[in-house]
């Protein structure tokens, strides 16, 4: 420990570990949907600046979205990196809502006002981040996207995304592997870019913020609501393979140990 890092209270050794993204206790919440708004537009901005950036320098679209998804990849690794010690670095509020839930069944999580500072700071934080990328690029600030984005494939393909998503993540919190969220959760964002039909947004707050820019990362207002939708089932699918999978390994422990 440096001398600039402050010093926690001790905690109990029998004390349960700490759930996806879980808050430390000195953070005030005000300081944790800040890290949020703060985390989610920088977040945004990386996406929709390096996708402008991207079409100013190539018209190949492969080269577009490899440069978009390395961009995203080491700009999320960062921002996980940084601001997870103060808010757990959720940026999404199907995390924050998997979160709650899992708080609801008697796990260890976010208390019961922290949803709603969550969610209003990310989805904050995310139009302004749109609204920062344009202004950097000398776009105009806000205009609608026109990039449909409403077939079926790419609908699904948020579905998967999301589920992969939160299945990581509270799949490290469940095998003690936190430590390695900001490069698991980078990667496999990069790697969805590419598997996945939608390009993995993955995010609701993010993809109401890419509705405000109509340039590569933007998506159509009208294409909005199916996405959130299909997030949230993903997020739905996503806790339920935790259940599935992690409870299975317990139980299996459990047998051999009697």
């Amino acid at each position: 420990m440096t001398a600039t890092e402050p010093q926690a209270a001790p905690i109990p050794a029998d004390a349960p570990p700490p759930a996806p993204g879980a808050v430390p206790p000195r953070s005030p919440l005000v300081a944790r949907a800040s890290a949020e708004l703060v985390g989610t537009a920088a977040l945004v901005a990386i996406v929709v600046g390096s996708g402008i950036q991207a079409t100013e320098l190539t018209q190949d679209v492969a080269l577009q979205l490899l440069a978009n998804s390395t961009a995203t990849v080491f700009g999320l690794g960062v921002l996980i990196t940084l601001l997870g010690p103060v808010s757990g670095a959720h940026f999404n509020p199907a995390v924050t809502l998997a979160q709650w839930w899992t708080a609801r069944r008697g796990g260890a999580a976010v208390t019961a006002r922290e949803p709603a500072a969550y969610v209003s700071s990310q989805i904050a934080g995310a139009v302004a981040g749109a609204v920062l990328a344009d202004a950097m690029f000398g776009e105009p600030l806000v205009k609608w996207s026109t990039h449909d984005r409403s077939g079926g494939g790419l609908l699904l393909g948020e579905v998967v995304a999301t589920a992969g998503l939160i299945l990581l993540v509270f799949g490290l919190a469940e095998t003690d592997r936190l430590r390695f969220a900001p490069a698991a959760v980078a990667s496999y964002i990069g790697a969805a870019y590419w598997f996945t039909s939608s390009t993995s947004f993955a995010n609701p707050a993010v993809t109401i913020g890419r509705a405000f820019t109509d340039t590569f990362a933007g998506i159509a207002p009208s294409s909005v609501a199916g996405f959130i939708g299909m997030q949230l089932i993903g997020a739905v699918v996503g806790l339920a393979l935790v259940a599935l999978i992690f409870q299975k390994a317990k139980d299996t422990e459990e047998s051999s140990v009697a």
